[in-house]
């Protein structure tokens, strides 16, 4: 998709989508991961699997669809944000990758309004979960640049921006 590939992950409710969503609005080629590639697999073959079926499953974007976007040179630079737990399999493509970080005051606050028809919006789907990532750092790369996400959207942005000169 883009010249320059970058990721921008994070826990649920970190801000992802909205980032994403500002990104497009300002004119910067943005793909939605969780609409767009993701879906729930088998974290081993990842082949799509029931959500219900046992639990063993997990939110993954399709490496295959990802290596083939990013192979595209379309953008200038293409953003994609969102969290997967295969990442591992992909994050080498990526020429940077931001991880939005929000503390757990502001975590239990974001979770707390989601519906609960979104995902995380019940503590059996998703804020434990996303609390456990919080604590953790767990599934994020370890040489992510980390973004203040409780900042305000428009600094978040600006922020993420401003590296893009430095990579």
């Amino acid at each position: 998709m883009g010249i320059k590939n970058y990721l921008i992950d994070g826990v649920s409710c970190a801000g992802k989508t909205t980032v994403c969503t500002e990104l497009q609005r300002c004119g910067y080629h943005s793909i939605h991961g969780d609409r767009e590639l993701a879906y729930f697999g088998d974290l081993q073959t990842g082949k799509p699997i029931d959500a219900r079926s046992n639990g063993c499953g997990a939110w993954i974007w399709d490496v295959a669809k990802v290596r083939a976007l990013v192979a595209e040179h379309t953008h200038q630079a293409s953003f994609f944000c969102g969290g997967s737990r295969n990442s591992a399999l992909f994050v080498d493509l990526f020429d940077a990758v931001f991880v939005l970080e929000v503390d757990l005051a502001t975590l239990n606050q974001r979770l707390a309004a989601r519906p609960a028809t979104a995902w995380g919006g019940t503590a059996q789907e998703g804020e434990a979960f996303a609390r456990f990532q919080h604590a953790t750092n767990d599934g994020f790369a370890s040489n992510a640049i980390r973004i203040d996400a409780t900042a305000p959207l428009a600094s978040v942005v600006a922020t993420i921006l401003a590296h893009l000169n430095h990579h």
